[in-house]
């Protein structure tokens, strides 16, 4: 888990997850195959795809690069 405090980025991104999660996720990691797994979350339900999003935001620091 990270001990930093959030930037302001990543607040953009926890809003954003609320509504669209798996845009958040493809902004923070790419297609990678987090955005799959988000894509397929927010499919089943709303909720999943949220939770998906915020574990991800808060476990990755930066974007990953390709």
């Amino acid at each position: 888990m990270p001990t930093e405090v959030s930037s302001s980025g990543n607040m953009f991104l926890y809003l954003l997850a609320i509504f669209l999660p798996p845009v958040s996720v493809f902004i923070k990691r790419g297609c990678a195959a987090d955005f799959w797994i988000n894509i397929c979350l927010f499919i089943l339900g709303w909720i999943p795809g949220v939770i998906h999003a915020w574990w991800i935001i808060s476990k990755y620091e930066r974007p990953k690069v390709a």
